[in-house]
């Protein structure tokens, strides 16, 4: 697929990550997190930056448990930047509630909400919320499909197995536009097929290895689309990163913090720490985007033309960080990177 230059898109994601304190060291308190996350929005909105898409997670690491409510407070303080989600649990949500909690979001930011829907590759909403995880994948189908019906804006008949049936009712806040639609994902063939089926745009989450691997899930994406009868949207990735003035500053940045939040995502499921070896190569031929704004500008355009993805999201603030470094991150990534990756891209 061919990019289109002209219109990239250029997005920031975060998880929540709790920073900490430059003067003591101290994480911050969740109450604390979320209000840098708001400075964090309006920032990168003064920076012209496209998306700010926040993570649903619900366990200690992170403060984000209800991304709308967040980008409700964001609404009211920025002006052009697309409020957006990396992602919304459908599986374990109400399709009826996150439809009308992104109506709303909507309507306050004025057009601007995005819904990024995911099955979660974190599980803890399902127990917390009722749901048995020997349904996840049903969980979602159904939900999805409900979910496509409730943006068709019009009065609703569903007969649910895992959720409600609803006999010609309209949901409010009525839109008078479809909102706007992403599906998150992680690796899944089954969930590429289920995003072209709808006619939702994808977003892959490349966390890890060789990027160009995706190329499969894209060839897939495609001719899927084609089966289905289905537009052929641009697609997106995303990837984890850190920006500082040198290499040498982004290195030991993304070696205390996001090589730990690795490690302790990887005890849960079984991997093995990283050592300084995979670091590396996740830097030079991998999926971390970590350096100076020179360094990751070119590999952001390498990467994007390689996949002819649309869009990139840059993942910020893994492990925590200083909260200085991720203000830094996001100024660099405005101000020098996005400008540049679209010169490398035109070959300037």
């Amino acid at each position: 697929m061919t990019i289109d230059i002209e219109n990239l898109i250029f997005g920031l994601d975060t998880f929540g990550d709790i920073a900490y304190h430059e003067e003591t060291q101290e994480r911050m308190s969740d109450e604390e997190s979320l209000r840098m996350i708001i400075e964090e929005g309006k920032l990168a909105d003064e920076l012209g930056i496209d998306v700010i898409a926040l993570g649903e997670h619900h366990r200690k690491e992170y403060s984000i448990a209800s991304p709308d409510t967040v980008l409700a407070a964001l609404a009211m303080v920025t002006k052009n930047i697309i409020l957006g989600t990396g992602v919304t649990v459908l599986s374990s949500d109400d399709p009826v509630r996150v439809y009308q909690r992104f109506a709303t979001v909507d309507a306050l930011s004025n057009g601007r909400a995005q819904v990024m829907l995911g099955r979660g590759s974190f599980t803890e909403s399902f127990p917390l919320f009722g749901y048995d995880l020997r349904d996840y994948n049903e969980l979602f189908e159904e939900k999805a499909a409900l979910f496509n019906e409730l943006l068709k804006n019009e009065p609703v008949n569903w007969k649910g197995r895992f959720t409600q049936s609803l006999d010609n009712v309209q949901v409010y806040p009525k839109m008078t536009k479809r909102l706007d639609v992403q599906v998150g994902v992680g690796g899944s063939p089954d969930s590429i097929i289920r995003a072209a089926k709808y006619g939702f745009p994808v977003m892959l989450a490349i966390i890890g290895g060789d990027p160009k691997r995706f190329k499969s899930y894209i060839s897939l994406y495609q001719r899927a689309a084609a089966q289905f009868g289905q537009p052929l949207h641009p697609l997106g990735m995303h990837s984890h990163g850190v920006i500082a003035d040198t290499d040498e500053e982004a290195r030991e940045i993304a070696w205390n913090y996001v090589k730990k939040s690795m490690d302790q995502i990887g005890r849960e499921r079984g991997w093995s720490a990283m050592d300084r070896e995979r670091f590396e190569f996740e830097i030079e031929s991998g999926s971390y985007y970590v350096g100076s704004p020179e360094t990751v500008a070119r590999k952001i355009a390498h990467v994007m033309q390689a996949l002819g993805v649309q869009r990139f999201d840059f993942v910020y603030g893994a492990g925590g960080q200083m909260q200085k470094d991720r203000f830094r991150t996001i100024q660099l990534y405005g101000e020098k990177v996005i400008p540049r990756v679209k010169e490398i891209l035109r070959g300037e």
